[in-house]
């Protein structure tokens, strides 16, 4: 999320839903592409108002959750920003089976 201070007690972004996140990856499940990627900085979600995606001021709200069993398979995690048409972008996993 590009302004996380500001957007603290916004839906998508309390305390109970970042909990239950970290509940989930705890339970032995991967975010595919924060952990292909841990340092990227990219988005799949930006508000209508403010020019938010030109600005790319935005919050990555759109994920694939796999098993750590399967993230051994996976190849790639994809975010396609640049893919218009609604407020989120697509997002996309690469499965080696």
């Amino acid at each position: 999320m590009k302004n996380p201070k500001t957007n603290h007690f916004n839906p998508g972004f309390s305390d109970q839903e970042r909990q239950k996140m970290r509940d989930l990856l705890g339970l032995g499940f991967a975010d595919t592409f924060r952990t292909l990627y841990p340092e990227k900085i990219e988005y799949s979600w930006w508000s209508y108002r403010f020019q938010a995606r030109t600005k790319n001021v935005g919050w990555r709200i759109d994920y694939f959750i796999v098993s750590q069993a399967l993230m051994k398979q996976v190849k790639d995690s994809v975010i396609y920003g640049h893919i218009l048409g609604s407020d989120h972008c697509p997002v996309g996993i690469e499965i080696d089976f």
